[in-house]
Order: structure tokens, then sequence, then C-alpha cells
């Protein structure tokens, strides 16, 4: 029997919910009644969590990535570029069993890829990735396990060096360049668009002297105003896509002009153009922030030294009042001390 009566009028709960191979649950009541009260209790949840052994989670991180990718992959503007990197940490990984994708696997694999020479921001922005991923399996209940990710703190990285076209060097690169490469230097030094942005834009997108950017990073549309001259000389069609320009033939021409490119920036050093001349004009850090569609205001925070007002209270109130002596009013204020 589940109960058994003991020695002194007692009562032992004596069960297996989920059979005889299942976990084995015991209990001593002082009254039958609070013993039978108790087995039901289990019997009736013996299917819910809280009665099932943790048991280990065998799928493969690809089967994983798999589901995730039919679940929300497929709907995101960069789902495909996503999942290549994924598959990438995958085969690094070996390809672990879900049980195995403990916080000190994940640790060991970020040191391992350090040791391999792979930088600090392309390990973070990875993990980063793959976090997502997770998070969205556990909201889904396709995942019950604990986030292995979620309490592994990014890698530190120093602030890259930030490279941007000073006004001879964007005169040099718009005279070297021609048709659809012009133009689209064009458009990205008048919006600061991303170069995968501006590259995809199509001729339905540029309307009233707007352009609408679709392809964005985040997924969602931004629209921009422009001039009229900048909208009659990129807009050259009434439908479909505005460039046709091969991406090495114009990085060899901007390497050319721009002989100190920090690696690794390349074309994104228009987007860094047009932002860090927008503050040196004296734009507004906010706007600026809706216009190169940053998720927070960090972000655009570091073009905030472009400003020729940025932090000028550093001269008025330092204690030389920005000269080089000690003012002759504190000279004479210390006198009378």
């Amino acid at each position: 029997m589940a109960i058994k009566a003991l020695e002194g009028g007692r009562y032992k709960v004596d069960i297996r919910p989920r059979g005889t191979s299942g976990r084995r649950v015991q209990r001593i009541f002082n009254k039958k009644a609070d013993a039978v009260a108790f087995e039901r209790n289990i019997l009736a949840n013996a299917n819910t969590q809280d009665w099932q052994p943790n048991s280990k989670d065998l799928r493969k991180l690809s089967e994983i990535i798999e589901i995730w990718w039919n679940y929300e992959g497929r709907n995101l503007t960069w789902g495909k570029k996503r999942k290549y990197s994924i598959q990438g940490m995958v085969r690094d990984m070996g390809d672990p069993a879900m049980y195995q994708l403990t916080p000190r696997f994940l640790a060991e694999y970020r040191s391992q890829r350090l040791y391999e020479g792979i930088k600090a921001s392309s390990i973070n922005r990875d993990l980063a990735m793959l976090s997502g991923i997770f998070t969205v399996l556990i909201d889904i209940k396709e995942y019950t396990g604990t986030h292995p990710i979620q309490s592994i703190k990014p890698l530190k990285i120093k602030n890259p060096e930030m490279s941007y076209l000073v006004e001879s060097e964007i005169a040099e690169l718009l005279n070297a360049v021609t048709d659809d490469a012009w133009r689209l230097t064009v458009l990205c030094l008048n919006t600061g668009a991303r170069w995968g942005e501006a590259s995809k834009l199509r001729a339905e997108n540029m309307l009233h002297n707007r352009v609408t950017f679709t392809e964005t990073k985040n997924g969602k549309h931004r629209t921009i105003p422009i001039s009229d001259e900048v909208m009659k000389v990129v807009k050259t069609k009434a439908t479909g896509p505005l460039f046709d320009v091969n991406y090495n033939s114009y990085t060899y021409i901007l390497k050319k002009v721009k002989t100190d490119l920090p690696r690794g920036q390349a074309v994104h050093v228009l987007r860094h153009t047009f932002a860090a001349h927008f503050m040196m004009n004296g734009g507004n850090i906010l706007t600026l922030q809706k216009i190169m569609g940053h998720a927070n205001i960090q972000q655009t925070m570091s073009y905030a030294h472009f400003s020729p007002d940025y932090l000028q209270d550093a001269i008025k109130f330092n204690p030389l009042r920005g000269g080089i002596h000690i003012p002759s009013t504190l000279v004479d204020e210390i006198g009378h001390l």
C-alpha cells in the first residue's frame, strides 16, 4: 500500500507518482487524514515540474538554434546573418548538448577564443546574440533550464578608435568615385546611414525629399529628410534598387583616401563622418540619436565631444580660469587671508 500504518499510531506515505522508475516520495504523518491528503496531492501533480526528476536535456545546441529559427529567426531582418554567425559558434563549441552548456563551459569557450586572438568585442557580440536566442526559447517554453548566459558579464573592452573624414578627404573621395558609388557616398554623407542600409535602398523609399531606410540593424524603419539637390542626383529611377556598387573596389579607393583607417571600420567611416560633422556644426545630440537610429543615448554620446560647446565650463571654472597664471582677483583674495 502507498500508505502504511506504523507503530505508535503514525502513517507513512511511500509512493512513486511516475511509476517504478520514477522519483520515490516518502513522508510520515501523525494522522491518517493528513497522509491521505498528501498522497492525493502528489498523485494529482505527478505530471507537473515539481514532481519530475531533473532530467538532462540531451538536445544539441544546433537543434535549439533550429527551433529558434523556425519560431523567430526567419522573421528578423538580419535573421539569416545572425543564424550564420551562431552556427559558426556551434561548430567552435563542438555542438554541445544543452545540459553541457553551463556558465563554466561558456567561460572556457570565451577564454579559448581570446587565446585564438578573437577580439573581446566580437566575443561579447556573439554571446549577446546567443543570449537573445535563449531568452526567446525560455519565453516560448521550448527551454526550461536556467539561462546559461545571463550570469556571464561581458568582457571589458577599451573604446575603439573612431575615425572620420575631414573636409579635404571628403572632397578627395567624391572626386575618386563615380556613378553609383558617387551617389551612394553622397547619400551616406547626407543621412548618416550604414552602408548596408543605404546600398540596399530602393527608389520607392525616396519620396518628397525623404529617404526611408527599411533594411536597418534593429529592424525599425528610419526616415531622414534630404535636400532637393540630393534627391535629384540620388534618385535616378522611379522603381527598383538604386545602387550597384562593388564593396571591395569601394573600400580600396576609400583606404587610399584615408590611409590610417582603424581596422574593421572601412565604409563605416562614412557614418562616423556624418555624426562628427553634425556635432561640429552645432547639431543637437538628441536629434543625432534619432537620425542615427541608436537604441540609447549612450551610443550617441561617443560623438558629443565633437560639439564646439562640449564641456566648455572646463575652461571657465578651472583653477587658472583658462589662463597660465593664477588670476589677479584670486591673488588678491589669497593676500587678504
